[in-house]
């Protein structure tokens, strides 16, 4: 393969008119990885969109839900490890 051909991925991340393209597919990664990722929680919350670092959960046990608002810190650690780069700041939780 030539030198002049660059993956997808590595356009992506050093083309800067594309960096709006590129959190957009970080953010959807995040909501398809999340079953993935608390495989424990699967069947109680659902992940639902993920928008500007805020990660929506969806979940119609409100005691579940304040549950896992204790555990925001955990949950936020354990999915920016995963990626090894902030994709996550905060999470919202929803019952919608």
């Amino acid at each position: 393969m030539p030198d002049s051909f660059k993956s997808i991925k590595e356009i992506l991340e050093t083309t800067p008119e594309l960096k709006n393209i590129k959190l957009l597919l970080d953010d959807n990664e995040v909501v398809k990885d999340f079953q993935k990722l608390f495989p424990e929680l699967k069947s109680i919350v659902k992940a639902v969109k993920c928008e500007k670092k805020i990660l929506t959960l969806k979940s119609d046990n409100p005691s579940m839900r304040n549950e896992l608002k204790f555990r925001e810190k955990e949950i936020v650690d354990k999915i920016n490890s995963f990626y090894n780069q902030e994709r996550i700041t905060r999470i919202k939780f929803s019952n919608k």
